[in-house]
């Protein structure tokens, strides 16, 4: 009897590019297509079941041994650091962590610097590495306003486009890293299933290196 996997999908339009890349790499669900409210889709042919999470929680699911492989962005493995392993960096949701400020701020490096984000965690590290003194304040949502009414000097947050914070007039002062998806197992699964974990791992790999010729 073929051992299933469990795959953790990330809801919304990445989690749609993912499943297609699965799809081309040989391991198809077309129920996953119909237009339905289920969370949860399996292929016994393929090996596979597929279920959709919020994005932030793909990585606690594989964590904790409910889906054995899932995908995940490299900001959410940073800044929660899930004991994972991080198998394939599947090039895909590609944007970048990135300090933005008003125009007109200028960093007075005599005093504490006021960060607004919801990735405490990678600012902290970010500003530790410049041995700057920072206050964190945590938001989880809208940051883009904390500058502008000085809640805070800058804020550290994923700029894809940049567009959003052109609209409320903020600048990037640096992109300090790049985030893309990134495909991750459960360590004590990846042992049991280790040859259907690396039997998906290498197909998705081929599917990638296809569309970059």
């Amino acid at each position: 009897m073929k051992k299933i996997l469990n795959v953790a999908l990330p809801k919304g339009r990445l989690g749609e590019k993912v499943y297609a890349m699965f799809e081309e790499a040989g391991f198809p669900c077309p129920s996953i297509k119909e237009n339905n409210r289920k969370l949860i889709f399996e292929n016994e042919e393929a090996g596979v079941r597929y279920f959709w999470v919020k994005p932030s929680d793909v990585a606690i699911y594989v964590e904790r041994g409910a889906a054995d492989i899932g995908v995940a962005g490299k900001d959410i493995l940073l800044e929660y650091r899930p004991d994972v392993y991080e198998l394939l960096d599947l090039e895909m949701g590609k944007c970048s962590m990135a300090v933005a400020s008003k125009s007109d701020f200028i960093d007075d490096r005599k005093r504490t610097l006021k960060v607004a984000t919801k990735f405490t965690n990678i600012a902290k590290d970010y500003y530790a590495k410049q041995g700057r003194d920072i206050d964190i304040i945590h938001l989880n949502g809208s940051i883009e306003i904390a500058p502008i009414l000085g809640l805070s000097d800058v804020i550290v947050d994923i700029v894809e486009t940049g567009a959003t914070l052109k609209e409320n007039n903020l600048v990037v002062v640096e992109k300090f890293l790049p985030i893309s998806a990134r495909l991750i197992a459960n360590k004590a699964n990846f042992k049991f299933k280790s040859e259907a974990i690396e039997k998906i791992m290498l197909s998705l790999n081929e599917s990638k290196e296809k569309k970059d010729d």
